[in-house]
């Protein structure tokens, strides 16, 4: 496959350097840098949402720093889609660039439009150049041509990207599938991948998500067909939970509501405003008659009503989570709503959504979630190629090199036997860390080191978390906290107050031994602080309480809090 396209090149000035920040061993968070005659080009800027373990943590984005190390060679950001996972982290990234300097933004028209909603919510849209780009069309950035092509998602405007550079052209593909009954698009544009790959691709940067799962994705058509069949089954109110972005399923339950005479309330700020941006655009135009707001539910009749929600991966500070508890304002589940599911859970996330659909049902709701053979089953499709459609995307562009990401280690692996039964050497399937770099030169392609990289916790306002705060935050959660509070004799160093014990997450509070165990503490610190002489520095004083607490503690509780002495001089 591909023999002779390298050959066929002309003389580099410079090799052309792809480095991995994000989306390779991990869902989320995709981020590639391209690099060429000093010249540079980011591909997305997304976010990953955090596992169980980062306590506190709302969002993981990539390692942005070598971005910023060479913003003013930054000629670009070229969008993909409009998923969270290839744009939530572009308010960060342009927060950490220079003012001075528009950050040139490209991407479709709807990916464009729900950006420009979120940058201006961070008060950064005057911070950004928009380049709208069409399927189709070429558009220089530096030493880069970047050419859009029309692929299928689970979103409008989604694109694979060929990106032209002296070293050669590179398919980028995105988030893709073959579908080939989509709902309101064209589907893929199959004949262009191929004229490219006759032209020759030199590497291909391939979506392996769904590349374990064999045959082909379904079509998202058969959702709309499967929620019609639920939808017009239902008897009480209808609530519907998805994705926010997953505008073309949004659009599929606006118009099944519109066919069964019933009204539509959206739940959710992101769902909201994706809403009204695809509306306002022009990608949902099943919203005129059909939407209305949320505070008019309650003067519906319950079979005139659906509501769609965010919350499809139980979210906790989601809608639908909210409502699950009987903790919405607006929404209050009653006996004979019908809930219905439109996501698969991501994996890490089957532990939320389980308990979102446990509390749904002691509300009295009927569930209905996808369940393989059965008549629910295509109630969610994938935006994700599966592997039929991979091995299309192979054939189709004939690489001399492919590079899988968004995917898991797993998928790299199924991705690697795939591409080498479709022809490609089994050393020019690159498989990759993040932070790599990986160089093509006349001679071939070869890593050529790493660059700074990794993963950012985001917290509220607080951009770069430390990771010992997370294991501060661990301890707290498995250990508990013992406070100490002393008052003392700044002259005398007298103990004048205390210690008094303030515990959380140590004790159980109603243990008859709690007291005992307190108070024979306290006489050990009492006894510890007046042996020494003198008037004790304030850190010795803090040191001895800490010291002596510590291995009484571990003697009779077996644990370790964290013990925080806090002592004030008067």
């Amino acid at each position: 496959m591909g023999d002779g396209q390298w050959s066929t090149m002309r003389p580099m000035i410079s090799p052309l350097r792809i480095m991995l920040l994000g989306g390779v061993g991990e869902i989320g968070k995709n981020a590639t840098l391209y690099e060429q005659a000093g010249s540079f080009l980011l591909v997305d800027a997304g976010v990953k949402f955090p596992g169980d373990e980062m306590l506190g943590i709302d969002l993981v984005i990539p390692d942005f720093s070598h971005v910023v190390a060479h913003a003013d060679a930054l000629r670009a950001i070229v969008l993909t889609h409009a998923h969270e996972d290839h744009i939530g982290a572009l308010p960060f990234l342009i927060q950490q660039l220079p003012a001075a300097n528009p950050v040139v933004l490209a991407g479709a028209p709807l990916t464009l439009g729900i950006v420009d909603v979120k940058l201006a919510e961070h008060g950064l849209r005057d911070r950004v150049e928009y380049h709208e780009i069409g399927p189709g069309e070429l558009h220089q950035f530096g030493p880069f041509g970047v050419e859009f092509i029309h692929v299928n998602h689970s979103v409008p405007d989604a694109v694979a990207l060929a990106i032209r550079s002296e070293a050669g052209t590179v398919l980028h593909t995105g988030d893709f599938k073959f579908d080939p009954t989509p709902v309101g698009e064209d589907p893929s544009d199959t004949q262009r991948l191929a004229e490219l790959g006759r032209e020759g691709v030199l590497a291909l940067i391939c979506d392996t998500t769904r590349v374990e799962e064999p045959g082909r994705t379904g079509s998202e058509r058969l959702v709309g067909e499967a929620l019609a069949r639920i939808m017009g089954e239902a008897k009480g109110r209808i609530i519907v939970t998805t994705f926010a972005s997953n505008i073309t399923r949004l659009r599929q339950v606006m118009g099944a509501a519109h066919h069964l005479h019933r009204r539509v309330a959206v739940a959710g700020r992101s769902l909201i405003r994706n809403v009204e941006v695809a509306h306002e655009m022009g990608y949902m135009p099943e919203t005129q008659d059909t939407l209305i707001d949320l505070r008019d539910v309650r003067h519906l009749p319950a079979h005139e009503t659906v509501l769609l929600t965010t919350g499809s991966q139980g979210e906790p500070a989601s809608a639908l989570a909210r409502i699950a508890v009987d903790d919405h304002r607006d929404i209050h589940i009653q006996k004979g709503d019908t809930v219905i599911f439109s996501a698969s859970p991501i994996p890490g996330n089957e532990m939320t959504v389980s308990h979102t659909i446990n509390n749904l049902y002691r509300r009295g709701a009927r569930v209905i979630t996808r369940r393989r053979g059965t008549d629910t089953e295509h109630i969610h499709v994938s935006g994700h190629a599966s592997k039929e459609e991979i091995r299309d995307m192979l054939r189709l562009s004939k690489p001399r090199y492919c590079m899988p990401v968004h995917g898991e280690y797993r998928n790299f692996v199924e991705f690697r036997e795939l591409a080498h039964e479709m022809g490609v050497p089994e050393d020019h399937i690159i498989i990759t860390e993040i932070g790599d770099v990986v160089e093509f030169r006349e001679t071939g392609a070869v890593k050529a080191g790493t660059v700074p990289s990794g993963a950012v916790l985001i917290d509220g306002l607080t951009q770069g978390v430390a990771h010992a705060v997370l294991r501060d935050r661990h301890h707290l959660a498995a250990e508990g906290v013992l406070v100490v509070t002393l008052t003392i004799d700044g002259e005398s160093g007298q103990i004048l107050a205390g210690p008094d014990f303030i515990t959380r997450g140590l004790f159980n509070e109603e243990s008859e031994h709690i007291e005992g165990l307190e108070d024979e503490g306290k006489r050990r610190i009492l006894r510890a602080l007046n042996r020494l002489q003198g008037q004790p520095e304030h850190s010795v004083l803090v040191t001895k309480t800490r010291e002596v607490l510590e291995g009484y503690i571990y003697h009779h509780t077996h644990r370790r809090p964290m013990i925080l002495p806090i002592i004030t001089e008067v």
